[in-house]
């Protein structure tokens, strides 16, 4: 080692000492500068003559436009082979990236119109390697010269990720008459590498509002580079396709909007990282709980934000997954004896004889909500109790050692009922103008037909129809009706009406029909009924004690055309049969009835799901041909003996 120091020491006497540095090539950005040494002996002195470092690292405005686009566009007034041009760069070659080469703009042609770009210039558009001597140079986050450090996703240089979080999604059009634009997402101030593409006929533009509240729009309407509230956009624009980067990190908060062009759905996928703008802080200790005698004294955590450097609501850092709230520190304080007092008590996480201040809450208030999503509250108080078992309130930082418990939780965040029609009946003509009907539904989020549906909302379940099938029979008013299969397997649902706690009408079960063929009528009793609560049993009251319209109790039924009889109607029949049809759901449905025996005995075979008929109201088992109108349900297998077979 003493050799090698010795011989360094030998070579560096050679040389000269560095010179000053140089001017920086460039005034932001990042350029770069050079110290020169002079060669004392006449011999070759080992090592470099010239030293680079990098220089005047503040990011340029963006008003300044790109280095190596000023280098082109200064060529702009020198004739290229007899003719002006004006010159656009070409980044990122391959083969070449410090040279100068330049696309003239609206043509094919491109020129290398410098051998070497001007030191400082970017090698690539997305690095911070730069060009020194026509030489690409790494260069780090830390703005060093071959430096290998680099910025994480969220743009911390050698970070380590935990100050953003990815967002990733996608955003499905849906047209309407009444809307002309929708928001695929909003991307706030600070996230970076946001990506979007759109795939359909739909058109995005962007809205956004700096953190002084002033707003913006920008249309996107053709491809190109945009800054947009000085961060630097790159849009791209095909018949069926939209593309929209960002690199960030954005100067405001962005809401990406899509337009509709009103011919056919249209699809977004989204990417982006989210600053992490609201962290955990801890808190110095309180003040101690004692004056003399020993006491306790803890911190707390508070939720920070970062952008407005101000302290705000917990909630703000639940948002976050990634946010762990420090858990409070506990230390013994003023431990010194009171004047009074021979000693002190020393203070335990836990003391039988006197228990540390705890978290007490109320009971749930009811739920603001019973369907879609509401909430319930109660109210939590720091107490403490005394060695005669006296508990009384305190301040809540002395509870503060452990985690608060919610006072606000969400409840009933399941669906609400809604409607749900089904198909439509074929029409019951055979040849021009008929009438078709269909079965309404409203099921609950369990898929359970029940009431709760607003009737204002609910779809029409019968429509004129057209056959285009000419008619031959111009006596008759109307043309022969078909034969209605639809029919026959389905019978009128009325909707579903559970009693409650409120007095409403209950309709029982339709009698069977009155004439076993044509047209006849059926009756069913309408009672009016409320639940009691306290003893949950069904309670009937006077008719005049329930509010609303009463249900109808009698109706008209169609057992089938009875022998001989032609399947024709007039207009007051066809009324009668379809006028005052309301809902029906079918008679019959597909039910899983359990599992065949496995294909085998041993090493692993499989068990299919036996699917029957059944009768919904008799629980009996029908003929396959009465459940048409349902949808079979899907075939289902499990596997079975899975134990290996002996060997042979």
């Amino acid at each position: 080692s003493s050799r090698t120091a010795r011989s360094e020491e030998d070579r560096d006497s050679l040389w000269d000492a560095w010179g000053s540095w140089s001017e920086c090539s460039r005034t932001c950005g990042g350029g770069a500068s050079y110290s020169l040494r002079r060669c004392l002996s006449s011999k070759t002195c080992e090592g470099r003559n010239i030293r680079y470092r990098t220089c005047s690292n503040m990011d340029c405005p963006p008003e300044a436009g790109d280095f190596r686009a000023q280098q082109c566009s200064a060529h702009n007034d020198v004739k290229y082979q007899g003719q002006f041009y004006e010159w656009l760069p070409v980044s990122n070659d391959p083969d070449n990236p410090c040279s100068l080469k330049c696309q003239a703009r609206g043509a094919a042609l491109v020129v290398e119109l410098a051998p070497k770009v001007l030191d400082g210039t970017r090698c690539y558009t997305e690095s911070l390697d730069m060009c020194i001597s026509g030489l690409c140079q790494i260069v780090g986050c830390d703005r060093q010269l071959g430096s290998a450090v680099k910025e994480d996703n969220c743009g911390v240089c050698n970070g380590d990720g935990s100050t953003c979080r990815l967002v990733r999604g996608q955003y499905k059009s849906q047209l309407s008459a009444n809307k002309l634009d929708d928001t695929v997402v909003a991307i706030p101030y600070g996230s970076r590498h946001v990506r979007l593409v759109l795939k359909g006929p739909d058109h995005l533009y962007l809205e956004t509002k700096t953190l002084q509240g002033v707003k913006g729009e920008n249309n996107l309407s053709s491809t190109g580079f945009f800054i947009v509230d000085n961060s630097s956009i790159d849009f791209q624009k095909f018949p069926d396709k939209e593309i929209l980067r960002i690199s960030g990190p954005l100067t405001a908060d962005f809401t990406v909007k899509i337009r509709y062009a009103g011919v056919a759905d249209s699809s977004v996928q989204f990417i982006f990282y989210q600053p992490i703008i609201h962290r955990w802080r801890e808190t110095d200790f309180f003040p101690c709980s004692a004056s003399c005698g020993g006491g306790y004294q803890l911190t707390s955590a508070e939720c920070f934000d970062l952008r407005s450097n101000r302290v705000v609501a917990d909630q703000y850092c639940h948002y976050y997954p990634e946010n762990i709230k420090p858990k409070p520190k506990l230390q013994e304080c003023n431990l010194d004896p009171c004047p009074a007092s021979d000693g002190y008590k020393q203070i335990m996480p836990y003391d039988l004889y006197h228990p540390l201040p705890r978290w007490e809450s109320t009971p749930w208030t009811a739920c603001s909500s019973s369907c879609g999503g509401g909430i319930q509250s109660r109210s939590v108080s720091c107490v403490e109790e005394d060695i005669q078992g006296h508990i009384s309130p305190v301040e809540e930082w002395k509870c503060m050692y452990t985690l608060k418990m919610p006072v606000v939780q969400p409840c009933n965040i399941f669906d609400c009922p809604k409607w749900l029609a089904q198909e439509w009946s074929p029409c019951t003509v055979t040849c021009g103008q008929g009438l078709r009907y269909r079965v309404v539904l409203c099921i609950d989020h369990r898929g359970i037909h029940t009431g709760g549906c607003s009737s204002k909302t609910k779809p029409h379940i019968k429509e004129e129809c057209i056959v285009p099938t000419p008619c031959y029979k111009p006596k008759e008013k109307l043309p022969v009706e078909a034969k209605l299969p639809w029919y026959k397997q389905a019978q009128e649902l009325e909707e579903g009406t559970v009693v409650s706690e409120e007095p409403s009408f209950i309709p029982e079960a339709w009698s069977s029909c009155s004439v076993t063929c044509g047209v006849g009528s059926q009756v069913r009793l309408v009672k009016c009924q409320v639940l009691l609560s306290f003893s949950q049993s069904v309670a009937d009251l006077p008719i005049d004690e329930c509010e609303g319209p009463k249900p109808v109790s009698q109706r008209a039924c169609y057992s089938g055309p009875c022998s001989g009889e032609a399947t024709e109607y007039t207009p007051e029949e066809t009324d009668l049969l379809y006028g005052s049809l309301q809902e029906f759901d079918e008679l019959y449905d597909w039910e899983y009835e359990g599992f065949t025996e496995c294909s085998e005995s041993c090493g692993g075979g499989v068990q299919e799901a036996v699917v029957t008929c059944l009768n919904k109201q008799t629980r009996e088992i029908a003929d396959e041909t009465l459940c048409v109108m349902s949808r079979r349900p899907p075939q289902l297998l499990k596997a079975c003996s899975l134990d290996p077979c002996p060997p042979r």
